[in-house]
């Protein structure tokens, strides 16, 4: 497989990014119907961190990547959340989401990051150095489920997490 373009999203990428995301979680089993707004919030809001797309020969936007900024309650910071990852829905399951998550984290270390939690796959995301941490907990998801990696050499923090206040943005009716 051709490896894709990957670069940071541009002012007028962002309305191919929200069609993107709302197609890509439209069919998806655990997903609130929200995601397109999540990333918007976080735009508005300041905690989009990094924002990556994933583009084909023709540079239409193929897929995305998110990264914002978590507080943990033991006050470790340089920690950030991971998503959504979106791809459209005709090249999911292609490695275009291994590809933005694998660039993202590189670049989440050049950036200085100390940490990434996300919530999803167990059995996906740890290909990417992913693992359940029971000392670090996201309140009302299942423990499987949430993840975490460190990147630099200090300690793994301890305590809850609370992610930025755009992931509490409602879907639109």
């Amino acid at each position: 497989m051709r490896k894709m373009a990957i670069r940071e999203e541009r002012p007028q990428d962002v309305p191919a990014i929200y069609a993107l995301t709302q197609a890509a979680f439209a069919k998806a089993k655990h997903a609130d119907g929200n995601e397109q707004e999540i990333v918007n919030a976080l735009r508005a809001d300041g905690d989009l961190t990094l924002s990556l797309v994933a583009t084909n020969m023709d540079e239409a936007i193929v897929g995305h990547i998110a990264f914002s900024p978590i507080t943990i309650s033991d006050g470790t910071e340089g920690w950030y959340a991971v998503g959504p990852v979106s791809v459209i829905p005709t090249r999911q399951r292609t490695g275009i989401g291994s590809q933005l998550a694998e660039d993202g984290i590189e670049r989440m270390i050049a950036m200085g990051a100390k940490g990434l939690v996300l919530l999803g796959d167990p059995g996906y995301y740890e290909r990417f150095g992913f693992r359940c941490e029971p000392d670090l907990v996201l309140p009302g998801v299942p423990p499987e489920y949430f993840q975490i990696r460190v990147l630099d050499d200090g300690p793994c923090p301890h305590g809850e997490v609370a992610y930025a206040p755009g992931f509490g943005t409602p879907a639109r009716g």
